[in-house]
């Protein structure tokens, strides 16, 4: 209950400052937990980024008042963030399909995106289980690609590389130079994480004394607080929504900023693949 509570009370924080400057700090406080914590659970949530949610309430608004009152195109455009009427004009037909000037005196249809509202699931009928582990420092190395930080479009777009890297010979030009069969699994390292997007890499723990070569990113990992889910292979991004929606609002941890990883361990390319599973999240206790 008190999650759902914290949440409300971010929106309606956010709904009252629309016409504002919207502090992300503030709307986190709200909501109880810290600025990242609060974005990664939103977005996972809701399937869009927070600054996305409030572009949209905003432009939702900015339509009502254009069809419903006589301010100049200007004056609304300033209100809700936007420095001129032609990055104004631009947001607006991106979302509505037309000018703000074509809004008035026509009956087209528009869009609108509600308020969003929480409220209570009864969930729980399926178990969910994890550990709590501390790691010291250790690296990975791998190739990585630009993934969305829309969550819908990133469970589209990570799958599609694995499946480019197999195709093209990366995928067993890795596994050669490690020395395993061609079909071995690789981790997933989730990281640089912002409202423009994040980084997805295959990778894998940086043997002693393997020379890596420069077409590969390091990433070294600190030493951190893991929260680890098992999972079998075809309901991992499944557990990532369940993790936000189920797990988090209801335990005394929070998300901390870093890498967060799938950890694969099996063999196998498309359906004959043998292995299991953990999605590994670096957190810490709540304040």
């Amino acid at each position: 209950m008190d999650w759902v509570k914290s949440m409300n009370n971010a929106v309606d924080y956010i709904e009252a400052n629309l016409a504002d400057e919207i502090n992300f700090d503030k709307v986190a406080q709200t909501a109880c937990c810290s600025t990242y914590h609060f974005q990664r659970m939103f977005s996972y949530i809701t399937g869009v980024s927070l600054s996305e949610y409030i572009r949209r309430r905003r432009l939702t608004l900015a339509a009502f008042e254009l069809r419903s009152s006589d301010c100049k195109i200007i004056d609304i455009a300033l209100k809700y963030g936007y420095d001129s009427p032609d990055a104004f004009g631009r947001a607006f037909k991106n979302m509505h399909g037309m000018t703000p000037t074509s809004v008035r005196g026509t009956n087209a249809p528009l869009k609108a995106y509600p308020k969003m509202n929480f409220s209570i699931s009864i969930k729980g009928d399926r178990e969910m289980h994890y550990r709590i582990e501390k790691r010291d420092v250790f690296e990975v190395f791998g190739i990585y690609t630009d993934l969305s930080y829309d969550m819908q479009q990133a469970f589209i777009q990570a799958p599609a590389f694995v499946k480019e890297k197999i195709k093209d010979g990366k995928w067993k030009e890795f596994n050669d130079l490690l020395g395993r069969p061609f079909d071995t699994w690789f981790h997933a390292a989730i990281f640089d994480q912002s409202e423009s997007g994040q980084k997805f890499m295959l990778c894998c723990h940086t043997p002693p004394g393997l020379e890596i070569l420069e077409q590969y990113t390091r990433l070294k990992v600190d030493e951190k607080t893991w929260a680890i889910f098992p999972a079998t292979p075809l309901e991992m991004q499944s557990l990532w929504l369940r993790i936000y929606s189920e797990w988090f609002p209801t335990t005394d941890y929070e998300q901390v900023p870093g890498i967060a990883f799938e950890m694969w361990y099996g063999y196998g390319i498309g359906d004959f693949g043998y292995g299991v599973s953990e999605i590994w999240i670096p957190v810490k206790k709540k304040q």
